[in-house]
């Protein structure tokens, strides 16, 4: 029998989470299993428990999974599947200009992107104050758009990596944002059920991003390119300037 409150005293206890413990867990934020109090827990005991690359693959995937993975095969595109990430900050607009550019070039951007973090705006933010602009169609206008502009920016759908949207949303007020495993999982899910045949991540340095220091944001970069590229996708990371004053 499935308890989450075991899950949640191993990892709080610093134990070793198996491919099994996270996938039930992930499982029952799916089906509501799970409640909220109960996610904000696991979320806090890994900020300062932290996970092995293990974990954090067995919770990419478990979370990527939980909902459809698009094949782009029918499609029969004519180039390759390409998408970027920024960690975000304020006044981060590159995606605006980037998939555009991707497209013009011969690329197929297909972006799931996210709200903002913490004191950050996110892209889908700045989409919704678009009037008209759907920020959630169903997987085949997705895949229709994608064909037919070589770019589409959307938000997480009730298909599209489910659990992490729920995840999402509580680590946003449960003070773990900055959880390095948290956001390794919570954007290659998404990056992951996209597709891919390559990504770049532009992670934030600076007193406009949300991570603290240059040294979490190298952390970061690390992490995300370890675990994309052990689950097939070509990932590289650039670490970019964010500093206001």
């Amino acid at each position: 029998m499935f308890l989450p409150q075991e899950v949640i005293r191993k990892k709080r206890d610093g134990i070793f989470l198996s491919a099994a413990d996270i996938q039930e867990f992930i499982n029952g934020i799916c089906d509501e299993s799970v409640s909220e109090g109960q996610i904000a827990a696991l979320a806090m005991a890994v900020y300062f428990q932290g996970m092995s690359a293990e974990e954090k693959k067995a919770l990419t995937v478990a979370m990527r999974d939980s909902g459809d993975v698009l094949d782009w095969r029918q499609q029969d595109l004519n180039g390759p599947l390409l998408d970027k990430h920024s960690t975000g900050g304020v006044g981060d607009v590159v995606s605006f200009m980037l998939g555009p550019i991707v497209a013009a070039c011969g690329g197929y951007v297909p972006m799931i992107s996210g709200r903002g973090l913490g004191h950050t705006g996110g892209t889908l933010d700045k989409f919704d104050s678009i009037p008209g602009y759907q920020t959630a169609p169903d997987n085949q206008l997705f895949r229709d758009t994608v064909k037919n502009a070589g770019v589409a920016i959307i938000g997480q759908t009730g298909r599209l990596a489910p659990a992490d949207s729920r995840f999402y949303a509580t680590r946003d007020i449960s003070a773990t944002v900055e959880s390095i495993p948290l956001i390794t999982a919570s954007i290659l899910a998404k990056k992951l059920a996209e597709g891919l045949d390559g990504l770049v991540m532009d992670v934030k340095a600076g007193n406009g991003a949300f991570m603290p220091s240059f040294e979490k944001s190298k952390e970061l970069a690390q992490s995300l390119v370890t675990v994309g590229c052990e689950l097939g996708v070509e990932t590289t990371a650039l670490i970019t300037d964010m500093n206001e004053t």
